[in-house]
């Protein structure tokens, strides 16, 4: 009999892995691969036919390897026979079966390393093995087996983090946030393969790649891995940051519109940086590549991001009489900044500190020599744990360092106007789940502004960061005490506000009143120096618009307005790329306390509109139209239409319009053929040299094939 057993491993006649069965049972058929896809910790079903009919099938074992230098003792290789869970984890049960037909249920362990396996067939008989290749597969994390490490109980919330292939990501100033649509895209063509191929360029893998697979077991170790590749100034990873000057030689961080481009244009280029990125690009690759491989992700938005870059956890900010940025410190606040939550156990800090995982791709600092940021987990952060595992000091100072401005009258005096410690880590969003509202979880990261608490895990950060006040080395210094609102250094007899006196529309004039109040009794005049400054989302200055000098007096507790504009003709060539503006306003007293008023402007798109032009069905072509606006005076040329969405359309579609004369209305009708059934979102962006892009999307609810 064991004889006839190996002939038989020798003459099976087909391997059937029942890709349907255990794609479903998987949550894996919406990858667009004929590749098996399965989670580990999750049993799958395979079925042997073979050429003679046999009736027993005991003398044989199976071996499941994955990585370049498979080794049990590296976790990369299970070797476990019929009805007994071998050292591994691994296990084999025999199904009823036919004749000339085995069934076998394989169960692969929840802390399995993940990746692309082999699966072999070995027969022993005397001194004889016969070994069979049945085929391979790819192993991912599985949030719905509560054993793995990724797994997470809410079935909304799985649908949403691990199967949701478009999403929101949150932009703008805090007073005006802004939703813009990416597509993830996970599950199209060729993603899984670049998404595994990206854990095989990293640093560690070029190393020593058999110790690299075999920690690809736990979700800290491969998301880190993740958040150095997504950035490529390490490793020659998937994106190149450029935060200034001209993109010529690469794509405009502004017109990406999702992560399947740039993941098939770095594959497909043999791994070459893709051209360029900002914070949310890299934090949109990475929600694409981490929820591929089966770990829940979402994208966050830290509004009044810090970046503390000698992590004293004070941001000081300097600038001369004129309101002009003055580069005595590498410290900067950003008006927004992107980066990813990952879902997961942290074994490694312990089960307090379970659950959301900050990782930051976009290359800030260098972690362990390298650029990449996290996992730190949220619950450290909120805490004031900085001392713990990975980079939990650079997040906490993103959300909670205090933001202090300085006006510089000459090298040997300055003056503090404000020391705000309110202005940093606000409204921190994400997309909701099953819908594409935004979600404030600010409270995920500290406590309220202001209470007890949050004081003391402020207090409890400097202690562990060491932070010290100059000359006193054995006393941790007070922090300053939080205000309602900023406060000057010294307090100002006169306050002011810039106000926008109507919704700024790229094209238009930006009409803006600056009202000043003095607020005590005597007589005053004011010395007004008011700027207008084209800024990146960084807040660095781009090119200056506007600057003006007024001298207003001010009777005893008397308010006035002065208004003034931004032309079109001002600003137009300065906000090709971005819509941001900085207003400012030095005012000056002789005798008093300066005051300095700031006011962020995100000037709004014209509307686009989309139209699907029938019911969507799988398979079957449907018509959309659409509508947008020249927003400008001037005759423009040479713009690009371009469509892209999971689900609807295989590549990205790109229509010409050759012209659009001043404020007219143009309307573009084209065809998509959905492919796959479900809530799918489409979006549509309009290029052009002559202003910043103008985008749309619209969900839209495709049927399954009739």
């Amino acid at each position: 009999l064991t004889w006839l057993c190996v002939f038989l491993a020798l003459k099976i006649g087909k391997v059937n892995w029942q890709s349907r069965l255990n794609k479903a049972a998987h949550h894996t058929s919406d990858y667009s691969s004929t590749e098996v896809i399965l989670r580990r910790g999750q049993p799958f079903n395979i079925s042997l036919n073979l050429k003679t009919t046999v009736q027993s099938w005991d003398n044989f074992t199976f071996i499941a390897s994955t990585g370049p230098s498979p080794a049990e003792s590296q976790q990369t290789k299970a070797v476990f026979t019929l009805s007994e869970e071998g050292d591994s984890g691994w296990s084999a049960t025999q199904e009823p079966s036919e004749p000339r037909c085995l069934n076998f249920t394989i169960l692969s362990p929840a802390d399995a390393v993940i990746g692309r396996y082999k699966l072999q067939l070995q027969v022993l008989a005397g001194n004889k093995v016969s070994s069979k290749l049945l085929g391979q597969f790819v192993l991912l994390f599985n949030p719905w087996c509560p054993d793995d490490d990724v797994y997470m109980a809410d079935e909304e919330e799985r649908q949403e983090y691990v199967l949701n292939d478009s999403g929101i990501i949150f932009q703008g100033v805090e007073k005006d946030i802004e939703e813009e649509a990416w597509n993830y895209g996970q599950f199209e063509e060729d993603i899984l393969d670049i998404s595994l191929a990206i854990l095989d360029r990293s640093l560690s893998h070029r190393e020593n790649p058999a110790v690299d697979v075999s920690k690809r077991s736990s979700p800290v170790y491969v998301s880190r891995v993740i958040s150095a590749m997504v950035n490529s100034n390490d490793e020659k990873g998937v994106v190149e940051g450029k935060w200034s000057g001209k993109f010529r030689s690469g794509t405009n961080p502004l017109r990406w519109s999702g992560s399947v481009s740039i993941l098939r244009k770095w594959y497909r280029a043999r791994y070459r940086p893709v051209r360029y990125g900002q914070c949310w690009v890299f934090a949109g690759v990475s929600c694409t590549v981490l929820r591929c491989l089966g770990i829940p992700t979402r994208v966050i938005t830290n509004f009044n991001s810090a970046h503390d870059k000698n992590l004293n956890l004070s941001i000081d900010k300097y600038i001369d009489m004129s309101g002009n940025n003055l580069h005595l410190s590498e410290d900067s606040v950003w008006n927004f900044h992107v980066w990813n939550e990952s879902w997961f156990i942290r074994r490694d800090l312990g089960s307090f500190y379970d659950g959301w995982q900050v990782l930051d791709a976009t290359p800030q600092e260098k972690s362990k020599g390298i650029y990449q940021c996290g996992p730190a987990s949220t619950r450290a952060i909120k805490e004031g744990d900085v001392n713990l595992d990975y980079d939990s000091p650079f997040v906490f100072a993103a959300v909670n360092a205090d933001c202090v401005t300085w006006i510089r009258y000459s090298k040997k005096r300055k003056e503090r106007v404000y020391s705000d410690t309110r202005k940093i880590g606000k409204f921190i969003s994400t997309k909701a789940v099953g819908t594409n509202s935004r979600v404030d979880v600010t409270a995920n990261y500290k406590y309220p502004e202001g209470s007890l608490k949050e004081r003391q895990v402020y207090k409890k950060a400097l202690k562990l960061l060491g932070v010290r006040r100059p000359g006193k080395r054995s006393k941790i210094p007070r922090p300053r005490r939080r205000f309602s609102r900023a406060q000057p250094a010294q307090t100002p007899s006169i306050s002011g506000k810039l106000l926008l006196d109507a919704s700024p529309v790229i094209g238009q004039d930006i009409p803006l009143t600056l009202t000043l109040r003095n607020l005590i009794s005597d007589f005053k005049t004011i010395k007004v120096k008011l700027k207008a400054s084209a800024i990146l989302y960084t807040r660095k200055p781009k090119a200056e618009i506007l600057q003006l000098h007024r001298s207003i007096k001010l009777g005893s507790e008397e308010v006035k307005e002065f208004s003034f504009k931004i032309s079109y003709s001002q600003y137009k060539n300065s906000l090709m790329d971005d819509r941001k503006i900085l207003v400012t306003a030095v005012c000056q007293i002789k005798r008093g306390a300066s005051l300095l008023v700031e006011k962020d402007i995100v000037l709004q798109d014209p509307f686009l509109t989309i139209q699907v032009l029938g019911p969507a069905v799988v398979h079957k072509p449907v018509n959309v139209e659409v509508t947008f606006t020249n927003p400008l005076s001037d005759e423009v040329t040479d713009c690009v239409l371009r469509a892209e969405g999971s689900g609807l359309l295989k590549e990205q579609l790109r229509i010409h319009v050759e012209r659009m004369a001043p404020m007219e209305t143009s309307t573009v009708e084209f065809e998509i053929i959905p492919y796959r059934s479900g809530t799918r979102q489409l979006q549509v962006d309009l290029v052009c040299t002559h202003f910043s892009d103008i985008k749309g999307f619209v969900m839209l609810h495709v049927a399954p094939a009739q």
